[in-house]
């Protein structure tokens, strides 16, 4: 199955859709054409059994009929603020309850609300309904197809889900598929997976211990699970091929406090060192007193080069979580959304990712606009840290009106939808917005050149300082700024200071900010694409960073910083307090592939990573690359087309990525232990 997977043979059965135009959806309302095409694209899927697969659901249909027309949709954004496509996206359903409780009894739940709905809630139940009718409609189709081919596990196990309720493993998989899938073909997107290993748990124990499965069979199952979220993840949305939100987190602490690290989160990690495919992608949740076997295993899949797991320190970001308003037992139960972003499964209905600071471009202004008159650091600091309040202010004052396209079938998997009658488009329990920041290295040496050498030394005068930014800088200050002034990751006080100076403010700036939803802002150190687009605005900056260059991507030194080596960088990178901006965005690390040609480096990179938990680090993600092979790939991507690279929070096929995201990935710093 995995070869065919890789070759591609699912893509055979594709067909572009036949749908009525949008036109003909007029008179309807938004949830209602939201229902009506989500039927007639499960309507559409022709249900084809692949070879030697029992968990079915393979995308026939290529492209998703629009629910407006062109002139509709530009109606719309005239008076609403649109986040992206405008769909509900990066959240965590509670695919929990629903594979447990089954469809049937799902939906006499939602009939049994239309009693004492006004007319807007009958219009949302009778459309939940709907969508149940015609998923269940599907899976009919799905047990027939997979009868007539002689495939009796699938029929088996279609016989009773998704109308009723999950008894065994593999039927919980497929329910989960079948869910997942629907969501992709209602609309939505970033569709993540959640805590895996918490809500399969009942399932895969049972099997267990009534010797159903044992740990061979339980794996081959995991492993053609995996397998299905690569069938179509050509078809879902995003920046590149890879960045489809289809992320998986295990273990971390449980409901009781304890940590949870069970077999279920080992044969996970191993169906995904064996597999080597982009999907799901793994997010380990760790804390202080995580054993070392957890990180030994997790960087046995660092070491196959997929670019996770990503790891997330539960110490700093519950704590973080609970200080922006979350209750300890949500915030306890936090997810990553589609990259790095915290979010809360079932209750949830933040943006994580809906604005972004360029804090490079704010320190160049305030040099051009502050330097010459502050007659000290700390006056200069000041007025910069206002431009700070003041950005974020305007950003958040920019959002407003927001309008999310309905999601009557989503809203079946959110928490109290059903019974509060409400769609999940118009908000959940939290409702907070996160906040990127991008460039923060960059900044933060640019802020110590200010302090060290303009108000320090004196070795760069004010004049000087602003023809740099202006671009008009000579070579050789360049160069000095480049290569000789203090970076951050080089475990220094000056830049070690003022990253937390910095970061503290930025969470300051958006403390008292309260969103169009009524929840508050959130700060991060997550840059997403923004890297690449807000390095554009900028010009030659301090640190040395000339205008064209890419930043570095998320929360890491900048390109061209040739540090003193990884424990260097994360004894700066955790100086910070992350409870403050916990939003999140991973310290980023590559290392080069042959760190881990034999056992002791595996060992040495599994210590590094349990060092940066216990320093007070909220996030990491390290990438095993080759610089030699990936500038291979480049000229000859033919023979490379399974070579795996991490991007910015999240992992794709090298040669299928766009020019300057390979560049990027090759420029970036290898370091060994």
């Amino acid at each position: 199955m995995l070869e065919a997977s890789r070759r591609g043979d699912h893509h055979g059965y594709r067909k572009e859709g036949q749908f009525p135009p949008a036109e003909t959806l007029a008179g309807l309302t938004d949830m209602e054409r939201v229902t009506e095409r989500l039927c007639q694209v499960l309507e559409a899927e022709e249900p084809p059994i692949l070879p030697d697969e029992t968990i079915v659901y393979t995308r026939t249909v290529r492209g998703l009929p629009p629910v407006y027309t062109d002139e509709e949709w530009e109606k719309i954004k005239e008076t609403h603020f649109i986040h992206e496509q405008g769909r509900v996206c990066n959240i965590s359903p509670d695919y929990g309850r629903v594979i447990q409780n089954g469809l049937d009894k799902e939906r006499e739940n939602a009939a049994r609300m239309l009693e004492g709905a006004d007319k807007t809630q009958t219009v949302f139940l009778r459309c939940v309904i709907r969508s149940i009718d015609a998923v269940l409609g599907l899976a009919g189709r799905y047990r027939a197809a997979a009868e007539k081919a002689g495939n009796r596990a699938a029929a088996e196990t279609l016989a009773r889900v998704p109308h009723k309720g999950a008894r065994t493993f593999r039927e919980a998989l497929q329910f989960f598929r079948i869910l997942h899938f629907t969501l992709w073909c209602e609309g939505e997107y970033h569709n993540t997976v959640g805590r895996f290993d918490q809500y399969m748990a009942p399932y895969f124990k049972a099997d267990m211990e009534a010797g159903r499965l044992d740990e061979e069979s339980a794996l081959e199952l995991i492993e053609e699970f995996f397998l299905t979220f690569n069938r179509d993840s050509d078809l879902y949305p995003g920046i590149q091929q890879g960045d489809n939100g289809q992320s998986m987190v295990l273990g971390g602490m449980g409901a009781d406090g304890k940590e949870v690290y069970s077999l279920l989160l080992k044969l996970c990690l191993e169906a995904s060192r064996e597999l080597q495919v982009i999907d799901p992608k793994i997010n380990i949740r760790a804390g202080s007193e995580t054993p070392i076997e957890v990180y030994e295993k997790g960087t046995e899949l660092t070491k196959a080069g997929l670019g996770f797991p990503q790891y997330c320190n539960d110490d700093v970001v519950i704590k973080g979580l609970v200080g922006c308003g979350y209750a300890e037992e949500d915030a306890r139960d936090y997810v990553v959304a589609a990259c790095w972003e915290f979010i809360v499964p079932k209750v949830g209905m933040d943006i994580p990712n809906i604005g972004a600071v360029n804090f490079p471009r704010l320190v160049n202004d305030a040099v051009l606009e502050d330097l010459e008159g502050a007659p000290d650091f700390e006056s200069f600091y000041g007025k910069f840290r206002e431009r700070l309040g003041r950005e974020c202010e305007r950003i958040n004052a920019s959002i407003h009106d927001l309008y999310m396209i309905p999601a009557p079938f989503m809203s079946l998997l959110m928490d109290g939808c059903v019974e509060r009658r409400r769609d999940i488009s118009l908000g959940g329990r939290y409702n907070n917005y996160g906040f990127h920041g991008v460039g923060i290295s960059t900044a933060v040496d640019s802020l110590a050149v200010v302090q060290a050498s303009v108000y320090g030394t004196g070795e760069i005068t004010k004049g000087q300082a602003e023809d740099v930014v202006r671009g008009k800088g000579e070579e050789d200050l360049l160069t000095f700024l480049r290569y000789r002034e203090p970076k951050f990751g080089d475990n220094n006080a000056i830049t070690n200071e003022l990253a937390v100076r910095l970061l503290n403010d930025f969470g300051e700036a958006v403390k008292g900010l309260r969103n169009g939803r009524g929840g508050c802002v959130r700060a991060g150190t997550g840059s997403a694409m923004y890297y690449l687009w807000y390095a554009d605005q900028v010009d030659d900056t301090l640190s040395g960073h000339r205008k064209g260059e890419a930043f570095s991507a998320n929360y890491a030194p900048e390109l061209f910083v040739k540090s003193k080596g990884p424990l260097s960088v994360i004894e700066s990178f955790t100086k910070p307090d992350f409870t403050r901006v916990v939003n999140g965005g991973p310290l980023t690390m590559e290392f080069h592939s042959t760190v881990f040609w034999d056992g002791d480096g595996v060992g040495k990179v599994a210590r590094l990573v349990q060092q940066f938990i216990r320093h007070g680090g909220h996030q990491l993600q390290l990438n095993a690359v080759n610089r030699e092979k990936l500038l291979a790939a480049q000229k000859e991507p033919e023979k490379y087309k399974n070579l795996i690279v991490r991007i910015w929070g999240w992992s794709a096929y090298f040669v299928e990525l766009d020019r300057e995201y390979q560049d990027h990935v090759i420029s970036r710093q290898n370091f060994s232990v």
